[in-house]
């Protein structure tokens, strides 16, 4: 009997060393054949401010912020409408299905998981405004993932519907604060967002500060056209806060492949430093873990400590086990909100404070 499950086990070790040798040799390949479509791209229909004037294609639109804290978090004291901010959070990717080149309106799986996002990370901004979540037509994951032109055409459909969003925001908030903050798929359409409609417009001295979590934006190539400098300080305003997490060794892997391409101001990225604000200010205050047993966050403590390496990731101190879904190469994307709630919600603060005050 002991046999039998020593050659169990031996076999297990195989399976496990075979799959990992072949993801090493042919991982690109099995990536691209397990998520990009192979359909023909169709663009969706255009839509314009005049369509997010409702509340349908809104996950969240304007609502007194009412997302559930992670237990353990105490709630901050209830701020005056004066001394609020209005928020708009665009959800990273939740659309994996390769059947179609974006998301169809409707489809519960992604929309279902679009909403267990804006709960767990748009939560860090509670009590500080209003907050605006606007549903759109997301490229699928394995866009991402290709050179293909329809992975391309995909994103921009993508953004045409955050870009009206925006503008339909901006007409419910003519005046005001505004924290703008995204993460994966939704910060990469952010960070357009902030060179068409932010850079060199009035609204951006509106900006309390700009969250681009999670996509890479390049030092030289992006930052100067976003209209707004890096964050240095604690308590600066009008800036932009980026940071992709990694422990050791990290290894970017396809996120290497699409930053290696031509940047906002038609400079290559390829070479070039990432921006990388840390999150933490001194200590960690608190990470956020998903208890397996009743499925809700909890806020513990002591986090995590971490520091931007030269080429611009934001290296961790330890590779914390926060579940299943660390990507390859020590990526802690999913992660990137939850190994910093507590710094980030103490940094938003902080800046309003700071901009009310200015």
């Amino acid at each position: 009997m002991a046999r039998k499950f020593l050659y169990l086990v031996a076999a297990v070790i195989v399976l496990v060393l075979a799959g990992a040798f072949a993801y090493r040799l042919w991982g690109d390949r099995l990536m691209v054949a397990a998520f990009v479509p192979d359909s023909q791209f169709v663009a969706p229909a255009p839509r314009g401010p005049a369509d997010y004037a409702g509340a349908r294609l809104w996950y969240v639109r304007g609502a007194a912020q009412t997302l559930t804290l992670p237990d353990g978090a105490a709630p901050s004291p209830a701020r005056p409408a004066e001394r609020q901010a209005a928020v708009f959070f665009i959800h990273p990717t939740s659309f994996i299905d390769r059947s179609a080149w974006n998301a169809p309106d409707g489809n519960a799986k992604a929309e279902k998981e679009a909403r267990d996002f804006i709960a767990a990370e748009a939560n860090v901004f509670a009590s500080l405004g209003p907050l605006w979540a606007p549903r759109y037509r997301q490229a699928t994951f394995g866009a991402f993932l290709t050179d293909r032109p329809e992975g391309a055409k995909a994103i921009d459909a993508a953004y045409g519907d955050v870009a009206a969003a925006f503008d339909a925001f901006l007409r419910a908030n003519p005046k005001g604060p505004i924290i703008l903050a995204a993460h994966s798929q939704g910060a990469r359409h952010l960070m357009h967002l902030l060179a068409e409609k932010v850079a060199d417009k009035p609204v951006a001295q509106r900006i309390v500060a700009a969250y681009v979590v999670g996509w890479p934006i390049s030092v030289t190539a992006d930052l100067p056209a976003l209209g707004l400098p890096s964050c240095t300080a604690t308590a600066q305003v009008r800036c932009v806060l980026s940071w992709q997490s990694f422990a050791q060794p990290a290894d970017m892997g396809y996120e290497r492949r699409s930053y290696d391409t031509m940047g906002l101001v038609e400079k290559p990225r390829r070479g070039t430093p990432m921006l990388c604000v840390n999150p933490l200010i001194g200590a960690s205050l608190g990470i956020v873990r998903r208890d397996d047993k009743t499925g809700r966050q909890v806020l513990t403590r002591p986090g995590v400590g971490a520091k931007c390496d030269r080429q611009g990731l934001l290296i961790l101190d330890s590779a914390p086990d926060l579940g299943p879904y660390v990507l390859p190469g020590n990526n802690y994307h999913i992660y990137d909100y939850a190994l910093f709630w507590a710094n980030i919600r103490a940094d938003a603060t902080r800046r309003l404070d700071a901009f009310l005050t200015r």
